[in-house]
């Protein structure tokens, strides 16, 4: 399967467009409502606790780099095969938390996200959309315009769901660490195979860090759980961190760390050119790895150690590392004094 139109036919689709109509705006507003509405409903996948996993670093020094082939590298050392992708739908679920001009290091890279999209089309996959619920602007149409995913989803076809609007399905909480005894999420997790947190590394306020994990915040609906979900704030961010992941269990991670963010994370931080793509299927041991990368002890991340041997391993002799080694990537991401989240998380 082609992962991408060519010239022509992307020519042929633009013109198809005019002579229906329908603008550029028209296809992405088409796109938020009910764009898998064609899908058949299935059941999650079974997701397998991994309290031995791998993790696969790449070293990519810039977002106009090959990053489908970096991720189709990726998979196959993990050993994730075309067979298991063929056939499949796809959720890529970005990091898209705020946009502000000059700032692209808030949110997951549309680079990358079109990385992936290239890759599991090249891999066999029937559909592949992407969707967020992001936690602060509530105009959708305004942050895919903003933060250059508009361009990417246009340009290559791909819908997109509002997860913040989306009807809704409750599942009892899995992971009981909150008060919360069920938690509601968008009917497009139901009508995909699988779930990819594709989230941008970065330090944080109130957890340390932000990664594939907390990145799930995203698949909570703000009808539900408000903007910038504070039910969920209120129940315990990290404590919702590990409920909202042992009940929805994601199936891989890809981090994009190409450019993360340092400092007063998730939005307030400063750029930091870490130049990684972190990928695996157990997302505490991508995040257990990614922190590493960071100069963060993951032992030292509340929520994190939490899931450790509940979800999956953080301990580095349970994790397989493929790629590049950590100490060849590591770049240790400001830690701020000020913050209490943040102190004393350096790792040794």
């Amino acid at each position: 399967m082609k992962c991408k139109m060519t010239k022509a036919e992307n020519m042929r689709s633009m013109d198809n467009l005019k002579k229906s109509g329908m603008s550029r705006r028209g296809f992405l507003i088409s796109t938020l409502v009910g764009a898998v509405g064609g899908l058949l409903g299935v059941s999650l996948l079974k997701y397998k606790n991994q309290m031995r996993s791998e993790v696969f670093i790449a070293g990519i020094a810039n977002y106009t780099d090959d990053i489908a082939s970096v991720i189709l590298s990726g998979m196959k050392e993990l050993g994730i095969s075309p067979a298991e992708i063929k056939g499949k739908r796809v959720l890529l679920k970005p990091n898209i938390v705020e946009v502000i001009k000059g700032a692209s290091h808030i949110n997951t890279h549309p680079l990358v996200i079109r990385g992936a999209i290239e890759a599991f089309l090249e891999l066999g996959a029937s559909k592949v959309i992407v969707g967020e619920g992001q936690g602060h602007v509530r105009d959708s149409y305004y942050v895919l315009e903003e933060s250059g995913l508009a361009d990417v989803l246009y340009e290559d076809r791909i819908p997109y769901i509002d997860l913040n609007n989306d009807s809704l399905f409750t599942l009892p909480n899995n992971g009981r660490f909150s008060r919360l005894n069920e938690l509601s999420f968008p009917q497009t997790l139901r009508k995909v195979d699988l779930i990819v947190s594709m989230a941008k590394m970065k330090t944080h306020h109130w957890a340390g860090v932000t990664l594939s994990m907390k990145n799930m915040f995203g698949v909570m609906p703000g009808i539900v759980y408000g903007w910038p979900k504070n039910v969920l704030h209120y129940a315990g961010i990290e404590r919702s961190i590990l409920d909202i992941n042992a009940t929805i269990k994601p199936h891989l991670a890809i981090v994009d760390g190409i450019i993360g963010m340092e400092g007063d994370g998730p939005i307030m931080g400063t750029p930091c050119h870490a130049g990684v793509l972190v990928m695996g299927r157990n997302l505490p041991a991508v995040d257990a790895t990614s922190a590493r990368i960071m100069g963060v002890d993951p032992h030292k991340i509340a929520y994190l150690k939490a899931a450790s041997n509940r979800l999956g391993p953080i301990s580095e002799r349970y994790i397989a590392q493929r790629g590049e080694l950590i100490n060849k990537v590591r770049k240790n991401f400001e830690l701020r004094e000020d913050i209490p989240a943040q102190r004393g998380l350096r790792l040794a």
